[in-house]
């Protein structure tokens, strides 16, 4: 299964393979898009993830911690295939990811029902947040509707009238242009859904033009997001049409939109400038070895090892012990880099989003930074119908 060698020597340079690993280890499978044009998120995922790893000596929870890494190629089949890998051959106690919505709901029920611990560090569909919760599954980012609120909220509150939704055509689409009609009561003039990984936006750039919405709201994540935002302001259509999105102009695809998503809004839970001295050491390290600024995908990542670091060491590194170990995952004590932070009882965070603008750094490079705190402490709407307690 393991066939992406320059990944395992990636791990291995950062301390994340053990050679002595022995059955007492603690084993985690991460599962990403590494390839095609989202590769850009998965990266991010891999990279913060091992960076927690690293920080924290190669253990997690004080346990010799091995970490196997996979790429589902954003293909359902081709991830509940490497799941199972993982779990019947690799003997993983969790497993860490994906980037998409798609593939969680492939994986979700291989994972949880081999009494195997799922935490996902992005993807947060709806599916899973209500009463189909499951006991062995938790989310380090956030229920995909709330973050597109974000936005809804922000064009409410601006006096927008009319809007017009772009996002792709599967669960997390569907999610987001549902969170941003939560909050947005204004007239949607038209709800655009694009295949995913589609990269030519013309006939869509020229239906947005003719409707002259007052703003439009984007879901357009990796390579998706670098190619819209570049041919919207080609178009023209970025000094007249205010944007609004989510993981469309992000840190993930700045490096490529550069210049062209300045001033282009976005909601979050987290920015790079989130001002703590733990989310200021975590961004210092993280661009120090990897020569990028981490975006939320890398910081949730890092968050999901901090959180499996808590329950481990709360068993005292006895792997055997799931219920205890079911029980310190929920618990979530540890110290997020976004500050407060607590699971709700469906296993989605209790936690605060922000609106962000796209800035450029001192450094020259580029980041998302908050503008102001939308929501605090807020919880997903889905959680009232999850049974668990």
């Amino acid at each position: 299964m393991l066939k992406y060698t320059s990944l395992v020597a990636l791990a291995a340079a950062l301390g994340l393979l053990n050679s002595a690993a022995g059955a007492d280890n603690l084993k985690v499978g991460v599962i990403a898009t590494l390839s095609g044009p989202p590769a850009v998120n998965g990266q991010q995922l891999r990279n913060g993830f091992a960076l927690a790893v690293k920080d924290l000596g190669g253990k997690l929870g004080g346990v010799d911690t091995e970490v196997v890494v996979v790429d589902d190629e954003l293909k359902p089949d081709v991830a509940v295939t490497k799941v199972k890998s993982l779990i019947d051959r690799d003997k993983v106690d969790f497993v860490v990811g994906p980037i998409f919505s798609n593939i969680l709901g492939a994986i979700e029920k291989p994972v949880t029902e081999a009494n195997v611990f799922l935490i996902s560090p992005n993807a947060g569909s709806s599916a899973f947040a209500g009463k189909d919760c499951s006991p062995n599954f938790f989310v380090t980012s956030y229920q995909n509707d709330q973050v597109h609120e974000v936005s809804g909220q922000y064009a409410q509150d601006a006096g927008f009238k009319k809007a017009i939704i772009i996002v792709p055509n599967y669960q997390a689409g569907k999610d987001a242009a549902a969170g941003f009609k939560h909050k947005f009561t204004g007239e949607i003039l038209d709800e655009i859904y694009v295949p995913l990984g589609q990269l030519d936006y013309a006939a869509e750039l020229s239906k947005i033009a003719a409707a002259s919405p007052d703003a439009i709201y984007a879901f357009l994540p990796g390579g998706m997001g670098v190619n819209f935002v570049k041919q919207y302001r080609q178009a023209g259509l970025a000094d007249k049409i205010p944007f609004l999105s989510a993981f469309t102009v992000d840190e993930s695809t700045l490096p490529a939109q550069q210049d062209a998503a300045l001033g282009m809004y976005a909601g979050a839970n987290w920015a790079p400038n989130l001002d703590t001295p733990q989310n200021k050491a975590f961004v210092d390290a993280y661009i120090k070895e990897y020569n990028a600024i981490p975006a939320t995908y890398a910081f949730q990542a890092y968050d999901a090892a901090l959180l499996i670091d808590s329950a481990v060491r709360a068993v005292k590194g006895n792997l055997a012990d799931k219920d205890g170990l079911r029980a310190a995952l929920a618990k979530a004590d540890f110290k997020s880099l976004r500050g407060a932070f607590k699971f709700n009882n469906n296993h989605y965070p209790i936690q605060n989003f922000y609106l962000t603008k796209v800035a450029k750094r001192a450094d020259g490079k580029y980041e998302t930074e908050i503008v102001k705190a939308v929501f605090t402490n807020y919880g997903d709407p889905y959680a009232k119908d999850c049974p668990l307690k």
